[in-house]
């Protein structure tokens, strides 16, 4: 009995690894048509009773601002270009944080973000934490950095039923991901953390705040170069 547990075990743990590994490697190249979070949302809707909303349209990284891509890399990872998943000394800077503050703050990357965004659920665990590193760990070893960018910008959600950057575009300003002024890309990298929450158009003062915060860390970060 103890063997065959093993045994389904073993078997369980080699197809994981098999799927995941596979799974990473597709979305190396193939778009990633829905994630787990845009499922849950939609199943919050129908079940609330509220009219279903899904905009997602991938987008190639070369139509995409790169006022986009540096305002979300200056305001969720400052070291996103240099670190291998995990910023380690942002992570002991929340942890002493947390420690003094009742509010907790967070330092996930947007590589880790994009691994929680494409392949787990939303909901903190600590089982979760641990796959979430290993998928980190997946896509900075065979995804460029362009790529976790390309995919992050194409799944993060922006919006109520908003998700990615060219429906986050048409949907606070009417137009293209490709054509997104500054102004307009801080705006929507200033919601990212709570999306459900904030507006990127018309900017609340605690949004222009960010915005103007964010406009400041990207003339501070130079130009954006994956090489």
């Amino acid at each position: 009995m103890v063997r065959k547990v093993f045994r389904f075990l073993y078997k369980s743990l080699l197809w994981f690894f098999a799927i995941s590994i596979g799974l990473v490697i597709i979305f190396k190249w193939v778009p990633v048509p829905a994630t787990p979070l845009m499922v849950i949302r939609t199943v919050q809707q129908v079940a609330n009773g509220d009219d279903v909303v899904w905009k997602h349209d991938w987008e190639s990284i070369d139509n995409i601002s790169k006022n986009l891509q540096l305002a979300v890399i200056c305001a969720e990872d400052q070291n996103f270009l240099n670190h291998h998943g995990f910023d380690m000394k942002a992570i002991e800077k929340a942890i002493q944080y947390n420690k003094k503050g009742k509010k907790t703050r967070g330092a996930s990357t947007i590589s880790q973000q994009t691994a929680k965004n494409v392949f787990l659920w939303p909901h903190r665990s600590w089982v979760r934490k641990g796959l979430e590193a290993y998928f980190t760990f997946l896509i900075e070893l065979i995804w460029s950095k362009e790529r976790i960018m390309e995919v992050y910008l194409n799944s993060v959600e922006m919006g109520n039923g908003i998700y990615g950057a060219e429906a986050a575009a048409q949907h606070w300003f009417n137009r293209p991901a490709s054509s997104l002024r500054l102004n307009q890309a801080t705006a929507i990298a200033a919601i990212l953390p709570s999306p459900l929450r904030y507006r990127a158009n018309p900017a609340t003062n605690y949004i222009q705040r960010r915005k103007n915060w964010i406009a400041r860390q990207i003339n501070f970060f130079g130009p954006l170069n994956y090489d």
